[in-house]
């Protein structure tokens, strides 16, 4: 496969003319196709399946509690400074990985963890090592597991980060946001530059293998000009991987931003856009490599070179290095993702702690898991799956491939069952985004931008959905 290693071209006109609500496909169907129709017997079968085909392993904890709120988060939390709620929390957190490990088979390997949240450091150093040792119990590491966790740099101490390195963790990742004061009091988030600096000071110190920091463009008060000011403070911090995600304003669906961001101190679409252009040509001039969405890692990095070989996925984690894995999750509103089925845990603490309770003495099957929504994939939907992976991760699909790998030569070629892609694909190459051949769809350099738009194209929930639920694709 030939390098992708290739500026993103920027085309305001193309963005502009594209830019619409789409899922963000770190899955598909979209988490948004989840319901609360749930047949134990499938993901029962689920299990099975990928126990009997040694299917590796990618495992996830929520920590949903944070101190204080950030005006601009949609994810699941809980906001409380009792760190007494800890403790039962864990309690059941332990109960529902030893529940699911007792369906899993233990020679499994397990190659990623994440931990996210929430504020996974909320716990204290002794909890995380509880909840490490009883992973570790119950699963089958691989030497070179990918292991992370995200951090809020405001409660973070010399001796907390080195005893997450001590444990074992292997990755990091934090928060920055926006550099500016202003900004941060208008997110609640605030962050002194000093206390940034030090704090990757000692994540060096500790020698993670990588450091990942996040930005948001399109907060409150931002400016060409400020946001210019992060992304050269950014720089000097000198992160492995940058995320340089796009605020998602969706008052209708997130209360916290109705009540706490004015959408007057916004940027404008038009500013906002070149502060995007801004920061893909920074960045990229000082030698980071636009991997894909909002993702960007230095030309060394595992995800460059994955994406150089070909080997990059993506799933509910964001892009990995990892082989396609089943992705086992834990905690309140985690979602799996397992052979042909989706599930996701109680989205409250009371539902999770109800169903959480200790199992009966029968034998234990997938009706004692904490789910409460799930979504079974049909071989339309693995079809899909895969192309909008490949698309997504490598920017370019071979229809032979697919053909192949899904036996769609005994019954009818790519273009065949795709009849009606290949027209939108066709405008979609008449504009400069893809470049199609009898065997290729390959991403233009200008469509980088817009990926999503690209997949959307694979997408069959999508014309039969409420877009207002996701955030513009640029």
């Amino acid at each position: 496969m030939k390098s992708l290693l290739q500026t993103v071209e920027f085309d305001a006109d193309l963005i502009q003319k594209y830019n619409q609500p789409l899922p963000r496909y770190t899955s598909y169907p979209p988490a948004t196709e989840l319901t609360d129709q749930f047949n134990a017997h499938v993901v029962d079968a689920a299990f099975a399946t990928g126990n009997y085909k040694q299917t590796p392993l990618s495992l996830y904890c929520h920590i949903p509690f944070c101190q204080s709120a950030c005006y601009f988060c949609g994810c699941n939390t809980i906001v409380t400074q009792n760190t007494a709620v800890t403790n039962p929390y864990l309690d059941a957190l332990i109960r529902n990985i030893e529940q699911v490990a007792s369906l899993t088979d233990s020679q499994r390997v397990v190659n990623q963890l994440h931990w996210g949240g929430g504020t996974p450091n909320y716990l204290t150093l002794e909890q995380v090592d509880r909840l490490w040792q009883v992973l570790h119990q119950q699963f089958s590491f691989s030497q070179d597991a990918e292991i992370s966790i995200e951090v809020n740099p405001a409660t973070l101490s010399r001796d907390y980060i080195l005893g997450l390195r001590e444990i074992g963790f292997n990755r990091i990742s934090f928060g920055i946001q926006d550099f500016d004061p202003r900004v941060q009091v208008a997110i609640n988030r605030l962050q002194p530059e000093d206390m940034l600096f030090q704090v990757m000071d000692w994540m060096r110190e500790a020698a993670f293998d990588s450091v990942n920091v996040d930005l948001i463009y399109g907060l409150p008060y931002q400016s060409l000009t400020t946001f210019s000011d992060t992304i050269t403070k950014t720089l000097a911090l000198d992160p492995d991987r940058i995320a340089v995600f796009n605020f998602a304003y969706l008052p209708h669906l997130l209360p916290m931003q109705q009540k706490h961001i004015d959408p007057a101190t916004l940027p404008s679409p038009s500013e906002k856009l070149d502060i995007l252009h801004m920061s893909i040509d920074q960045l990229t001039h000082h030698g980071y490599q636009f991997i894909g969405m909002d993702h960007f890692a230095k030309p060394d990095d595992e995800l460059t070179l994955a994406q150089q070989t070909g080997q990059l996925h993506r799933n509910f984690q964001g892009y990995t290095t990892q082989p396609e894995s089943d992705l086992l999750s834990f905690g309140i509103t985690a979602i799996s993702m397992f052979q042909n089925v989706y599930t996701q845990n109680y989205k409250r603490l009371k539902g999770f702690y109800d169903a959480i309770a200790p199992s009966p003495t029968d034998q234990l099957t997938a009706k004692h898991l904490p789910i409460e929504r799930s979504v079974v994939l049909s071989k339309d939907d693995i079809l899909r799956r895969a192309i909008i992976m490949e698309l997504m991760c490598q920017f370019e699909l071979s229809k032979a491939a697919i053909e192949d790998k899904y036996h769609l030569n005994f019954e009818q070629d790519f273009d065949t069952y795709f009849a009606r892609e290949r027209r939108d694909l066709e405008t979609l190459a008449a504009d400069g985004l893809v470049r199609l051949t009898p065997n290729h769809i390959e991403v233009a350099p200008a469509g980088r931008l817009l990926i999503r738009n690209i997949a959307a194209v694979f997408d069959t929930y999508l014309r039969n959905r409420k877009i207002r639920q996701f955030s513009q694709s640029v």
